[in-house]
């Protein structure tokens, strides 16, 4: 997967290539739904953690942090070796996220209905491109193109005025604030508290879709790798990540990697985007840059 991304994606990729390689023995051209969720507000846990702020700066720092998926900005100084940090400029992610919402200049700060649009902004701007480099790629990997009937430009335009209101419903309520990276009993529960998105679009398709499909509960599209990595898997990426010849040791610290997989599978802190990332970076390091033959 590795090779065919080329980058490096902050994603578990691995049911896009699947699902890809599974479509494509049957057909040459699918539909895919990219643009849903961030259109139509589909992770409300997500969305929620602005909604009681009150003023342009709260929502810029708290949002910030947030997005801040992998190490925060303070400990980046332990992640990297002396001589990578050194050429790092710490403002610069802080920077470019700012410069995302001056692009457009009608972003209201008003009400914590108009941050959570902007927090939906900021996904179609950043998250969503990601998630179409990713999804391109790996279907062509195995000869798949994708559409994306979402991403109509006139759809977009239009689900962009939709009012908040209409596509999520506890604005009324205090939500308890969880990431993605929470232990998969916290974050299930979370789900079914919480699993009011795409209302306008469940609305919209109700007459045309079987009710039991319209009142599902949301399911993110993720493996299970959280459980992986405390599993059978544990030795594989300690085999990878943790030998004294790694390719990767040249810019990541050892030690701030062997940290990470023991919380990981010692003190059931989910670290598994930190986790994938390293196996990424690892094997794009053998492979682009040591020219590690892919069988």
């Amino acid at each position: 997967m590795v090779y065919h991304l080329e980058d490096l994606r902050v994603d578990m990729s691995y049911p896009n290539y699947y699902i890809s390689r599974l479509a494509s023995k049957f057909v040459k051209v699918c539909l895919q739904g990219i643009g849903g969720n961030e259109l139509f507000g589909g992770y409300p846990w997500r969305y929620y953690r602005v909604f009681d702020l009150i003023s342009q700066q709260d929502f810029f720092k708290q949002y910030y942090g947030f997005w801040q998926r992998l190490v925060p900005d303070k400990d980046k100084k332990d992640i990297f070796v002396s001589g990578v940090f050194n050429q790092i400029d710490l403002n610069e992610p802080r920077e470019i996220f700012d410069r995302i919402f001056k692009f457009n200049p009608l972003l209201k700060y008003d009400r914590p209905e108009d941050h959570i649009q902007n927090s939906l902004y900021f996904e179609v701007k950043t998250f969503l491109n990601g998630l179409l480099i990713m999804g391109d790629k790996l279907s062509m990997a195995n000869g798949l193109e994708e559409r994306f009937p979402f991403l109509d430009n006139d759809l977009v335009n239009f689900t962009q005025k939709i009012p908040v209101k209409h596509k999520l419903g506890n604005l009324s309520n205090k939500i308890e604030r969880i990431n993605e990276n929470e232990t998969k009993n916290k974050k299930t529960l979370s789900y079914e508290k919480y699993d009011d998105g795409k209302n306008v679009l469940r609305q919209a398709m109700k007459e045309l879709i079987p009710k039991t499909i319209i009142n599902r509960q949301k399911q993110g599209f993720s493996a299970p790798d959280e459980s992986w990595y405390l599993g059978e898997n544990a030795k594989y990426v300690k085999e990878l990540l943790l030998r004294n010849n790694t390719a990767s040791s040249n810019y990541i610290n050892p030690d701030y990697i062997k940290k990470i997989i023991d919380e990981h599978i010692n003190n059931h802190i989910n670290h598994r985007l930190l986790i994938w990332s390293f196996l990424s970076f690892e094997w794009w390091c053998k492979i682009f840059l040591n020219s590690r033959k892919i069988e």
